[in-house]
């Protein structure tokens, strides 16, 4: 084995107070942004990522979000085993667990679970560290004016980067005025913090055999709990079960239909940011949409 496997092994060894000898390593499809392995030793097994060593403090704070969501005890998360860094590599490692696909009854039980979680008082908008959203930075500084976060944290971030990676001209000019009215699409609604998961697609969330829902690669930070829903209806959505579920425990303001394709717009504009291609098109379109309700 090359140092990195050596150095793993005893890794799992270390902090799980049992012997662990590496005896099969399989990799894993479906990550972008890390490769994805599933290690044992032929009685215990694990989930890996693995990355460059500059990425060890993405994967601590992914460490320390799981955690804060698991602290909660509303919707299961991979239980955290350890991360570290050798060979020029970092790694998280976590509970290995065979999942399986949700049916109506398991997302009706994650909808409901969804809303356990949001439904937790919090304080102030941010996090007590930045993370990352997919590989990009997610400032984090604390504060307690949501639309002003969400104006320069979020939106404008992204707005930024995307300058910076050559995407001015139309998306920029209309992407200010957005920011500029950003308030219009917050009248008779004042969200209050609540613990996000904060990368909430259906590629982030999965169940085991015995039915019980399970949420993963989060990027965790306290806001608007409409935040984490929109992104559940982004890229495929869930079915309509979580969501009767979820809205039955928590109903929904008005205007979330807009404010959703605002907070979708974060998203997008780092698809844009990450992958290029069409997100540009998409971007320039929602956000000519939510021009067009502020008029």
């Amino acid at each position: 084995m090359t140092d990195f496997w050596i150095a793993l092994e005893r890794h799992i060894s270390a902090v799980t107070g049992q012997p662990f000898t590496l005896r099969q390593r399989q990799p894993l499809g479906g990550g972008c942004i890390n490769q994805a392995w599933r290690v044992g030793d032929g009685q215990r097994a694990f989930f890996v990522k693995v990355n460059t060593a500059a990425r060890l403090p993405m994967f601590e704070a992914e460490a320390a979000g799981l955690a804060e969501l698991a602290a909660t005890r509303t919707v299961r998360v991979p239980k955290l085993i350890g991360y570290g860094v050798a060979a020029g590599q970092s790694w998280l490692v976590l509970e290995y667990l065979s999942l399986v696909g949700g049916g109506a009854r398991a997302m009706e039980k994650l909808g409901r679970q969804l809303a356990a979680l949001h439904a937790q008082p919090r304080t102030g908008f941010g996090w007590h560290r930045d993370n990352t959203i997919g590989a990009t930075p997610q400032p984090n500084t604390y504060g307690d004016d949501w639309i002003e976060f969400w104006r320069e944290r979020r939106l404008g971030f992204q707005l930024n980067l995307a300058a910076r990676n050559g995407y001015t001209g139309v998306l920029q000019q209309q992407g200010e005025q957005l920011r500029v009215q950003l308030d219009g699409l917050f009248v008779g609604c004042q969200p209050t913090p609540a613990l996000l998961h904060g990368d909430l697609w259906s590629g982030n969330a999965d169940c085991t055999a015995d039915g019980e829902p399970v949420i993963f690669d989060p990027a965790v930070y306290q806001g608007d709990r409409e935040a984490d829903l929109a992104m559940t209806e982004l890229f495929g959505g869930f079915p309509e079960s979580f969501y009767v579920a979820y809205r039955e425990a928590l109903p929904l303001a008005a205007g979330y239909p807009q404010r959703r394709t605002l907070y979708n717009l974060y998203h997008i504009l780092n698809h844009l940011n990450l992958f290029g291609g069409g997100y540009r098109a998409q971007a320039e379109q929602m956000i000519a949409q939510l021009l067009a309700e502020l008029r």
